[in-house]
């Protein structure tokens, strides 16, 4: 397991709402922890997610404004301070100028010199957005001099990734903070009851179930995303 240390600075960069908690919430919550200072590039509000709550607590005309707010809320709780919203469409990141966003996270890049990006990793985030993003992350962090340019950590969505990238780079153990990353999770209530309905199920089982659960989520894993040039 890799420990987790103060860094610089640490940039976010995805597509949706909840792409910062689902999988990564317990690892941003070690670093701002450990006192670094965490930046959220979130590139759309999910306007157009299938999921309304569980019961619904939405419809698609309120839909974005929760959505903020399950953010904001989630940003709390990971200890991000800085949250930019891009304004895309969700869905459509795939369509708008790959160039033109990278201008945008490049220019955060610029202010807040993080030492570490987190974004999905490059052709193996499964949805067209997240693909999208992470690669327009590339090319801002690409246009930068080497001895400026952050570490990207990727995570890979694909069924096994550990046959097309081989072991990950960083496995973070974060079974200490399991309570706050759930509570991340769960801050997004629209999306999870309708994503993680079995996870919930599992946790109120008890038993077997549970610890499965929350062994599968005790751990997340990070491939380094290096850039050739």
């Amino acid at each position: 397991m890799a420990p987790v240390e103060k860094t610089r600075h640490l940039l976010l960069v995805y597509p949706h709402p909840d792409d910062e908690s689902f999988g990564k919430a317990g690892t941003v919550i070690l670093f701002t922890r450990a006192g670094t200072p965490a930046t959220l590039i979130c590139g759309t509000l999910g306007e157009l997610g299938r999921n309304m709550g569980n019961p619904p607590i939405a419809n698609r005309e309120t839909l974005p404004k929760i959505r903020r707010k399950e953010l904001e809320q989630a940003c709390e709780i990971l200890g991000i301070r800085d949250l930019r919203l891009l304004g895309l469409r969700d869905k459509t990141v795939e369509f708008e100028d790959p160039e033109r966003i990278a201008d945008r996270i490049e220019a955060v890049i610029r202010e807040v010199k993080p030492s570490i990006l987190m974004t999905y990793y490059p052709g193996l985030g499964v949805h067209p957005d997240h693909d999208a993003m992470s690669s327009a992350a590339v090319i801002a962090v690409k246009r930068l001099p080497k001895e400026e340019r952050p570490v990207i950590w990727g995570s890979a969505v694909v069924h096994e990734p550990e046959k097309i990238l081989g072991d990950p780079d960083f496995v973070i153990d974060v079974s200490s903070v399991l309570d706050q990353k759930l509570a991340a999770m769960k801050a997004h209530r629209s999306q999870f009851s309708g994503i993680f309905a079995r996870v919930e199920e599992a946790l109120a089982a008890g038993g077997p179930a549970r610890e499965e659960v929350l062994r599968l989520l005790g751990t997340e894993r990070y491939w380094v995303y290096r850039i050739d040039d």
